[in-house]
Parts: C-alpha cells; sequence; structure tokens
C-alpha cells in the first residue's frame, strides 16, 4: 500500500495495531494447517508441483492404505502443506467438485488447539456446519477434525494435531519418491484470496468477523483497485494473532468484465482465487520457478519508470526485478516484493503469488494498477475482458 502523507501512515499502522489487540480471541488460530485441492489427476499434478514449485513427497492415501473412492497425495515445503485429491470414480462430491469448478481449493484447513471448541464456537454464531468433531488415531496418537462451510463450496477444518506424531494425519503413509527436486525458497502461507459475487463481500466479510472473531485490517474500493475497463472491492480480513489473512473480492462495475467476473464465470462460483506465498529470497524463487516452467504475468515496461521515485532505496538490484517482473510497493513498515503466476490450470482460475515483505504489512496497493492492466491483457488474449 503506498501511503503519502505522514498522517495517514501513522493512523494506518495505528489501525493495524488496534485490529490486532481487538480482534476476538474465542477462535485462536495457530496457523495454516494445509490446503486441499481437487484436482482431475493428483498424480500428475503431484509432479507439476514438485518440479515447478519445488515441493517435497510427504504422505499418501488411497487404494494402498483403505481408501476406496479417491487418491490423496501431500507435497511439503518448509511450513506449506498441498493435498492434492482426485476422485476414482466418476460418482461422489470430488467428482462433482471437479466436474463442476475444474481443479481449485476445497478446504483451507486451519491449525488450532481445540478442534471440538473451535467448531463449537463458529456453529453457535451462525456457521453451518460441514462435519461434526471427529477423532481418528493410529499408532502415531490422534487428530480431531471439525469443519464449516463458507463461500461457495470451499471449507474450513479445524484440526488439533497435539497429540499426534504421524507424517500427516491417521489413515496416511509416509510417500517415498526417489524424486525430490530442491526448493524454492518457499516458506509459508502469507493470505489467501476469495472472489465472491458481486454484493457479497459485506456478508462474507461479516461472516469472519461475527462468526471466527476476525477483523477487518483494510478495505479497497474501486478507486483503489480499477483501470479505465474493470475494477474490484475487496475486504482484508484477519485473525487475532495475524497469521491468518483472507482477502475477500467482489467484482465492481466497469466497462468491461473484471478478473473477478472472469473467475466466477469459469470456477462456476464463488472459490478461492489465489495463494500467496512468501520467501525470504524473491529473486531466487522466482528465477528457479521461471526455469522450471512456471509462468508469471507480464509486467508493463513503464512500470519501472517510476518505482524507484515511489519506494525509494530497496536493498535489491532494480534492473534484475525488472528482467523478472517482480514488483515493488512501501509502507510506513517497510516495504514488499511480489509477482503473480498465470493461472495453474486451463481454466482461468486459482493462480499464486510469490511475496516477500521486507518489514511491509501492506498487500501492495502501489501495484495495483500494474496488476490490473496485466491481467487485463491476459483477459484480452483469452477473449475475456
Amino acid at each position: 500500500m503506498q501511503l503519502h502523507d505522514l498522517t495517514e501512515v501513522k493512523n494506518y499502522n495505528y489501525g493495524i495495531e488496534k485490529i490486532f489487540t481487538e480482534a476476538k480471541d474465542f477462535l485462536p488460530i495457530n496457523g495454516t494447517d494445509y490446503v486441499e485441492l481437487y484436482v482431475g489427476n493428483a498424480k500428475q499434478a503431484a509432479h507439476y508441483y514438485k518440479t515447478a514449485f519445488g515441493f517435497q513427497s510427504l504422505a499418501y492415501a488411497g487404494l494402498e492404505t483403505g481408501v476406496r473412492d479417491r487418491v490423496s497425495y501431500v507435497l511439503v515445503q518448509d511450513k506449506i502443506r498441498l493435498v492434492l485429491t482426485t476422485p476414482l470414480r466418476s460418482d461422489g462430491f470430488v467428482a462433482d467438485h471437479i466436474r463442476k469448478h475444474g481443479d481449485g481449493v476445497r478446504v483451507i484447513a486451519l491449525w488450532v488447539d481445540d478442534a471440538r471448541k473451535s467448531w463449537e464456537e463458529t456453529t453457535a454464531r451462525g456457521a453451518e456446519s460441514f462435519m461434526e468433531p471427529v477423532t481418528t488415531t493410529d499408532e502415531h496418537g490422534e487428530v480431531v477434525t471439525a469443519g464449516i462451510h463458507t463461500y461457495g463450496d470451499t471449507i474450513h477444518m479445524f484440526v488439533e494435531r497435539r497429540n499426534y506424531k504421524g507424517v500427516f494425519l491417521p489413515g496416511f503413509q509416509k510417500w517415498e519418491s526417489d524424486y525430490n527436486p530442491i526448493s524454492t525458497g518457499l516458506r509459508y502461507i502469507d493470505h489467501m484470496v476469495g472472489n465472491v459475487e458481486l454484493g457479497s463481500m459485506n456478508k462474507w466479510s461479516s461472516f469472519y468477523e461475527q462468526v471466527m472473531g476476525f477483523a477487518n485490517l483494510v478495505t479497497f474500493d474501486d478507486k483503489d483497485i480499477s483501470t479505465d475497463y474493470t475494477a474490484l472491492m475487496s475486504k482484508v480480513m484477519t485473525n487475532g494473532n495475524g497469521r491468518i489473512k483472507f482477502p475477500i473480492n467482489e467484482p465492481a462495475k466497469g466497462i468491461k468484465k473484471s478478473q473477478v467476473e472472469e473467475y466466477l464465470n469459469f470456477y462456476e462460483g464463488p472459490g478461492c482465487q489465489h495463494i500467496a506465498v512468501a520467501t525470504n529470497d524473491i529473486v531466487f524463487t522466482v528465477s528457479e520457478m521461471k526455469k522450471r516452467g512456471v509462468e508469471f504475468l507480464h509486467v508493463p515496461g513503464t512500470y519501472y519508470d517510476t518505482v524507484a521515485e515511489r519506494v525509494g532505496s530497496i536493498q535489491e538490484d532494480m534492473a534484475i526485478l525488472k528482467s523478472l517482473g517482480i514488483m515493488v510497493d512501501r509502507d510506513e513498515e517497510g516495504y514488499l516484493l511480489q509477482i503473480f503466476t498465470k493461472p495453474v490450470e486451463d481454466r482461468p482460475t486459482l493462480f499464486f503469488e510469490i511475496i516477500q515483505r521486507k518489514g511491509a504489512r501492506s498487500f501492495g496497493k502501489g501495484n495495483f494498477q500494474a496488476l490490473f492492466e496485466s491481467i487485463e491483457a491476459e483477459q484480452a488474449k483469452r477473449g475475456t475482458l
């Protein structure tokens, strides 16, 4: 976020501290436990995420472990766990999800100390239950899980694993593989963005506030996020310790179809638009991912004509950032570097953001214009603008 007025900056940062202080504590969350994607071919998807993103093999569940209707591969990189799940038959909820949405995020699992209490607190406040608390066990201990519905077909699972020492969850076995490419330096999930229909942003931001005890960290309107053609609005919701941040986007009226409308059309409903993953060295991470075939959005060359004036002194070589298409923005706490992949499947839906925070706690408001222009250029190629 680019804030030019000192008073505005101080007020903004005071507001952040106030938000973290006042966020409700009835649902303490330790972090993201895992993200589960339902995909058409988990074996091949796992190979892609290992090769292109640098994930490692962790765990597996399928026919060999007694699961008869689906197969799941678990990948890990530092604190990030991805679960890729494919149905073994054409019927069932996994197949139905893929038939409607294509490959996409089904479960955003949250690591908690007490899954039963988390479920009780949220359902008592109005959440629709997906799964009542269940305790599963094996020789490594026990895990308690429970779930609630959120926007679209997306699920939040509460995972309590303090009494478990196994590789992932009961029912999974260690996945041994001779093929484990080196890490690209991804460390943890910084935030995950949900796209919802026009008029639904306030509904779902209220859901996170009232049902889950989150607070509104920052709001962007169509004046903040727009071009001559398209616009969107967003509210960033955060839990009390700031480890979980969920921006909620809705389309705003524009001359042409925005990226949110394109997503909703092709995903056929609300869902997770992108996963932002953090790195300590974005130049290394992006360089490696490019070598491995990951495609990133093209940033207009004119963006770099004024970026140094806008963000001031940074440690990185601006010429290298320009060659890689990495954008920069600053707030009073520091600066951040970020870049966005193109969609990682054929439907123009889910993509990833790579982000490195050098003190900044904002979301790159100063980059919104260039980012939107880049996305619109891709939309124009697809004939969906």
